[in-house]
């Protein structure tokens, strides 16, 4: 009697941890003060991805200053921009971030699309080293 007891007990208390951290879950980051709006977030992230791409094509270029060209073009600063990444990664925002920033790749370059669209079809990973940021 007294081991069924003590295998009740622990699922009990299997059963009250469990609750006590599903009900502990709520966010697990605060917003940031000077949260970077997702569309501007989206626009910085198409500038990157282009930025990278020039800098694959240019080796000699520097991509650095040119992140810190994109970032003053928008009014932003780096520390600002990492806590926007951090919270949009956490809130499971960037899917669609990245997906409005591709979409605005292809209107800046509308033979991008075709582009892309060879790749996947090729899918081959190798080639895709060359293919847009945002589409690896």
């Amino acid at each position: 009697m007294e081991i069924n007891n003590q295998q009740i007990m622990k699922k009990l208390i299997f059963v009250f941890m469990v609750i006590f951290l599903v009900s502990c879950g709520g966010d697990y980051i605060s917003k940031p003060k000077n949260l970077i709006t997702e569309n501007t977030m989206a626009e910085i992230m198409a500038d990157l991805a282009i930025n990278d791409q020039a800098v694959m094509q240019y080796q000699n270029s520097n991509m650095e200053a040119g992140t810190r060209y994109i970032l003053k073009l928008h009014g932003v600063n780096s520390k600002d921009y990492s806590e926007s990444f951090k919270y949009y990664v956490i809130k499971n925002k960037m899917n669609g971030i990245t997906e409005d920033a591709q979409k605005i790749i292809l209107e800046k370059d509308p033979k991008a699309d075709k582009y892309i669209k060879d790749k996947k079809k090729n899918n081959n990973v190798g080639e895709l080293q060359n293919a847009p940021a945002l589409v690896r």
